[in-house]
């Protein structure tokens, strides 16, 4: 994977490197320092869509990850649901959400072309639908809240459900259309990112940041695990769960974050469903599903295959694909639309979320001047990258925190409270 992704993202290293020979079996070391503008540690969605963006700006950047692309952005099922990610938190994430669907379709539109290849963005919207009385309760309640946030939504009999998705199992009892709401393929998002971001002129080094730099009262750089430094200007914190704890992060720069496991199905086609001639992902658009409390989505790609997804486990930085994960997953799927025990397994993986205690993102300076936060955005993190791209890059550009990035501060997990014009934005 790594030399793939060097040939697509210009990865380099200078070439006046004073290199240590390593003892047998060890890795080698290399002792060099670069500069530049902005280093961003972490290179998933959010960290790869700032690059791109911040690039695009004439900074120059370098982006620290040694798999990009391969951390909860892999595992995504890639839904963009403003309302549905905003249930249990406050109003804001679901204004940040709402802009954030806004600009999908230029973004992807803008980011397939620099690329030369589609991201499998798709707006037909979700079907949320209910299983039994209790569910359509739910369902009920989801159509308040939308209605509480002035969302557009449609609540529909189950005979109207199975128009608009015929291969709904019997047993669904009704649901709510949401027109709006869309959806796009990570794992083609990220791929694309990679190249439009090479395109702009970042440098990928595909090295782990172990250590943050400080000189003096601010950020200066990293170490990274090559043995070699990046000096840079700002740094944007972007590593997912594993963010705040990196090395040389000053106690209180960071709000506490936490791995949060997903385990997600993948199908496709079989031999058997080509031959019936269903629909190659049986359902046409996102369809949620409460089956008796329990919530289970179903997202088809373009290329034929259904996502199922996904489980919400708090279990810390583990990743193990379990037997019953799969059960639970298969189980409510097969409730909503039953055809899908006919379709071929393609896969199973576990990814970690990045979690805050309030489960919204952290955007913004942290108390370390020079340092960006760009991280925690839990369930969200694909829906969030071209909103959360935009504020990070305008601060980045101009030293100053952008109005809608205001209620995600770092700072809102202090003692102090944080304005958006203070001199902390100043310090960046």
């Amino acid at each position: 994977m790594q030399t793939g992704l060097r040939g697509r993202l210009r990865s380099r290293r200078p070439q006046n490197l004073i290199r240590v020979m390593p003892a047998k079996g060890a890795r080698e070391q290399v002792n060099h320092s670069q500069r530049t503008d902005v280093l961003i540690i972490g290179g998933g969605v959010i960290g790869l869509s700032i690059a791109w963006r911040a690039a695009l700006r004439g900074l120059t950047v370098t982006i620290a990850d040694p798999d990009p692309g391969r951390g909860a952005s892999h595992a995504a099922a890639g839904m963009l649901t403003p309302v549905a990610e905003a249930a249990y938190a406050e109003r804001e994430l679901f204004e940040l959400g709402s802009a954030s669907l806004r600009r999908y379709p230029s973004f992807a539109a803008e980011l397939a072309e620099s690329a030369g290849q589609d991201v499998g963005f798709r707006q037909s919207g979700t079907l949320l639908v209910g299983y039994d009385p209790d569910d359509m309760a739910a369902v009920g309640e989801h159509a308040i809240l939308r209605d509480s946030f002035g969302a557009p939504s449609q609540r529909l009999t189950a005979r109207e459900c199975r128009k608009i998705e015929p291969l709904l199992g019997p047993a669904v009892s009704g649901g709510l259309l949401v027109d709006d709401d869309a959806s796009v393929d990570p794992r083609r998002l990220t791929d694309a990112l990679l190249i439009a971001v090479a395109k702009a002129g970042a440098v990928h080094l595909p090295e782990r940041a172990l250590r943050l730099l400080t000189s003096g009262d601010r950020v200066s750089g990293a170490a990274l695990a090559d043995g070699s430094t990046v000096e840079a200007h700002k740094v944007v914190l972007s590593a997912g769960w594993a963010s705040a704890a990196l090395e040389g992060l000053p106690a209180g720069a960071a709000p506490p974050l936490r791995p949060v496991k997903g385990q997600v199905v993948r199908l496709r086609p079989s031999p058997q469903t080509i031959a019936a001639g269903l629909p190659p992902s049986l359902v046409t658009r996102t369809v949620r599903g409460l089956v008796q409390g329990s919530s289970v989505y179903l997202v088809p790609r373009d290329n034929g295959e259904l996502v199922i997804g996904a489980t919400q486990e708090e279990l810390g930085a583990d990743t193990t694909v379990t037997a019953g994960g799969i059960w639970q997953l298969l189980r409510d799927a097969r409730a909503i639309v039953p055809g899908i025990t006919e379709l071929e397994f393609a896969e199973v993986v576990a990814g970690l979320r990045p979690g805050t205690p309030d489960n919204a993102p952290v955007i913004g300076p942290a108390r370390l001047p020079g340092l960006i936060l760009a991280a925690g955005h839990f369930r969200s993190g694909v829906l969030l990258a071209p909103v959360t791209a935009d504020l990070v890059t305008e601060l980045l550009v101009t030293g100053t925190v952008p109005p809608a990035a205001a209620p995600f501060s770092p700072h809102r997990f202090d003692a102090s409270s944080f304005d958006a014009s203070s001199s902390d934005a100043s310090r960046t």
